[in-house]
């Protein structure tokens, strides 16, 4: 289904209370006077409940990429030392300077 379509299809169901089932939309588009492909685009919907349009969309035509993993992934590790260094607890850090001249020409 093209990305014009399945607009359209989103601007008929502004308004369906959510959440709704696949029949739930099915009858909402059709009280909206939806067109004969509009009707048959929400048939092939899964039948399940769907939170939000977009989500019914996502269903008719894939952008989203898909997801990498499923479960989320545990932090990295840190150092445990405050971003900076020891200027974050300097209240006077020597800022704008060079503080090691000759490691700078290099």
């Amino acid at each position: 289904m093209e990305h014009a379509r399945v607009a359209e299809l989103q601007v008929l169901l502004e308004g369906v209370p959510l959440p709704a089932s696949r029949s739930q939309l099915l009858e909402y588009a059709r009280h909206q006077d939806a067109e004969p492909w509009q009707v048959d685009a929400l048939r092939r919907l899964p039948d399940r409940q769907y939170g939000w349009i977009d989500e019914a969309a996502e269903e008719l035509l894939r952008v989203q990429p898909p997801r990498e993993r499923e479960e989320p992934h545990e932090p990295r590790a840190t150092s445990g030392a405050p971003p900076g260094g020891d200027d974050y607890t300097n209240a006077r850090p020597e800022s704008g300077e060079v503080r090691d001249k000759d490691a700078a020409t290099g």
